[in-house]
């Protein structure tokens, strides 16, 4: 079978002829330029209807010359492609370019930083109109010097010199959200099982727990803060040690919902329910974890699709200008269940 030629796209030229007008009216109304208002409305209509009769779709290679605008927002990511909260993250920030009349682009990296210098140059190759980097968790980045070339911003990472915009979690805020809401449901005693890993999250959340405490007056007792991998293995041993306290704690917070699941294998074992007998407090509200426990868990939820929209909306605010190196936090909300 022959293939059939290719048909030629539309141009202002075939719109103006189906309607009866000059191509400079066309081009005033199809670009909303400030000189359309002097056209009658009747032409208007006359224009847009022949433009759909004809399939019309803007050379967008010739916008970018007139306008110096690409409507593109280049967004690489570490790994954060291949977790759980991904699709938050890019949700948010392609929410926000949507509603801005602007498309992004998307390139995963992984942790080469060869790979990341190319796709920082590909994204200013392609003049885009800013470039979103964002990680897979809160953590210190190393970028190549390139991403100064363009307007950048950081979600859920920073820069060492904080010389770049970024958008983090308060995991202080969380950390104390979370403790608080097991000191009003009545318990003194309890337990935090921690990550093992030096990171924001590791620091800031204990913080938080230490602060709640206090402003309970609420003694800290060291021994109900265990360090473990945050999986459900390091919750179920983190558990294990807990209830083998001589007064072991009637609440126990989770670095992770990851934790939380180890947590609940290890109450079953020693016979005890949840929250009858412990209530368990968990931190990311991860869907496919939290709301499948049973019971299911109340947890602190990581803002992930907020900062994709804050990231896009700070960019597009400050187009045109150097960016200040803003260092935002967003709060992370309490998700209550049935854990609790």
């Amino acid at each position: 079978m022959s293939r059939q030629p290719r048909k030629r796209p539309s141009t202002m030229s075939d719109i103006a002829r189906l309607a009866g007008v000059s191509r400079t009216s066309v081009s005033f109304v199809l670009n909303n330029h400030a000189s359309a208002a002097s056209i009658p409305d009747e032409t208007k209509e006359r224009i847009l209807e022949a433009g759909k009769k004809l399939s019309y779709r803007p050379n967008l290679a010739a916008q970018v010359l007139h306008t110096n605008q690409t409507h593109t927002i280049g967004f690489i990511t570490d790994e954060i492609a291949t977790t759980p909260f991904a699709v938050n993250i890019i949700r948010g920030a392609q929410d926000a370019a949507w509603a801005h009349g602007k498309l992004l682009l998307i390139v995963n990296t992984g942790a080469d930083a060869t790979v990341k210098e190319a796709a920082i140059e590909m994204m200013l190759g392609r003049q885009v109109e800013g470039i979103i980097y964002a990680a897979m968790y809160h953590q210190e980045v190393a970028l190549p010097p390139n991403i100064h070339e363009g307007s950048a911003v950081l979600i859920d990472c920073f820069s060492a010199d904080r010389s770049l915009p970024s958008v983090v979690p308060d995991e202080l805020q969380g950390g104390r959200t979370a403790t608080e809401v097991l000191l009003n449901k009545g318990h003194h005693r309890i337990g935090f099982i921690n990550n093992v890993d030096p990171i924001p999250a590791t620091f800031g959340r204990l913080e938080g727990y230490k602060q709640a405490l206090s402003a309970y007056n609420v003694p800290f007792d060291e021994y109900l803060v265990r360090f473990h991998v945050g999986d459900s293995r390091g919750g179920y041993r983190g558990t294990l040690e807990l209830l083998q306290l001589p007064e072991p704690p009637t609440a126990i917070f989770c670095f992770r919902d990851a934790m939380a699941m180890g947590v609940y294998d290890a109450l079953r074992t020693l016979g005890l329910s949840v929250p009858k007998d412990v209530a368990v407090m968990g931190f990311d509200d991860q869907e496919l974890i939290a709301a499948q426990l049973s019971p299911p868990l109340s947890t602190i939820q990581l803002p992930h699709y907020q900062m994709g929209k804050w990231a896009v909306e700070f960019l597009l605010e400050h187009a045109g200008e150097a960016l200040p190196p803003v260092q935002h936090t967003l709060g992370c909300p309490y998700i209550e269940r049935e854990s609790v």
